[in-house]
């Protein structure tokens, strides 16, 4: 999900410079939301476990897409299925260009060995790079960025009080390595429960990270979780009209990022230099473990690889840093 964010700037700036590309957007039916509002853009789903699965179902996409009388494709994940598809492309001498995922300097990079770091190429520099391959120049700033939606459901109204300053906080991630302790966030969260003229929205999914969710709900009076309550269309809604959001390295940084919404980063075993940074977010928005008593990090770039002891390098983050930052922005 923050892969399919992270392309939204990219590919604002590319349809502002160059209005007459139509671009067609393959991804999966739960992504398509994040990109339907980009002026240009075109979405096309595949059902990866049901009609296109396996080789003979993407033969069956790639013959789909061949009616679209498609000029050039640009692979922006590079991963087998894509590879697949590149092959049928190529059958047809339709040229295509890949991201360059810099595998080796990202292994490098979470070696488990200490190390000197040096920041990698962002992701959305990356998926320009695929673009340019193909000779379409164009810039991408901060500004790139879709606007706040509109709030439409009396469920989403509901999130936000009048006159209130909107917080939101993405507490999970796919990988323990990359989840601030439930005890820290809980001591945050007595802080900003506090905080005047404020609302906090809880956002994650899951049996177990909803019930965490509810539980903040009935103890804090200040704080509401969407769990289970929106459509991810309403989420994003949401999602782009808040104040500013707190995310671990996660999704839901990179959703608020592709609003122009200031996002909090709390970074564990992973690190930013590794390229993953939400879109337009300053270095001091950027809160780390302590790599003095971690010097291995990052160990992994999704948060799954970790030596011993590594999974209590969040508990460095104090929750009164992150309280602090916080108020610096609001």
């Amino acid at each position: 999900m923050g892969d399919v964010a992270m392309t939204v700037p990219v590919l604002l700036a590319l349809t502002q410079e160059h209005p007459n590309l139509k671009i067609t957007f393959l991804t999966k039916p739960f992504f398509a939301p994040i990109v339907s509002e980009i002026p240009n853009v075109k979405v096309l789903t595949a059902d990866v476990r049901g009609e296109h699965k396996g080789i003979f179902g993407l033969w069956k996409l790639f013959r789909q897409m061949r009616t679209l009388e498609i000029d050039a494709v640009a692979d922006l994940h590079n991963v087998l299925r894509s590879n697949i598809l590149k092959l049928f492309f190529r059958l047809y001498a339709i040229p295509v260009e890949q991201m360059d995922k810099g595998r080796k300097e990202k292994r490098e990079l979470t070696s488990g060995k200490l190390k000197a770091l040096r920041p990698l190429t962002p992701m959305y520099l990356r998926y320009k790079m695929v673009f340019e391959h193909l000779g379409l120049s164009f810039d991408v700033n901060k500004h790139h960025v879709l606007g706040k939606q509109k709030i439409t459901t009396e469920v989403s109204k509901e999130l936000f009080p009048i006159s209130k300053k909107i917080i939101g906080i993405a507490p999970f991630a796919a990988f323990q390595g990359k989840v601030y302790p439930q005890h820290q966030m809980e001591k945050l969260l007595v802080e900003l429960n506090n905080l005047d003229n404020s609302r906090i929205i809880l956002f994650g999914g899951g049996k177990k990270e909803t019930e965490i969710l509810e539980q903040w709900e009935n103890t804090f009076s200040n704080c509401i979780s969407a769990a289970g309550k929106l459509t991810f269309q309403e989420e994003l809604r949401v999602i782009s009209n808040l104040r500013l959001m707190i995310s671990m390295d996660s999704g839901n940084g990179h959703l608020a990022a592709m609003y122009g919404v200031p996002v909090i980063t709390l970074w564990g075993i992973t690190h930013p230099f590794a390229g993953f940074t939400p879109f337009g977010q300053s270095d001091s928005n950027q809160i780390l473990s302590d790599r003095e008593r971690f010097p291995l990090i990052p160990t992994s770039v999704y948060g799954n690889k970790f030596p011993p002891g590594y999974d209590k390098a969040m508990e460095t983050i104090s929750p009164q840093t992150i309280y602090d930052k916080i108020k610096e922005l609001l």
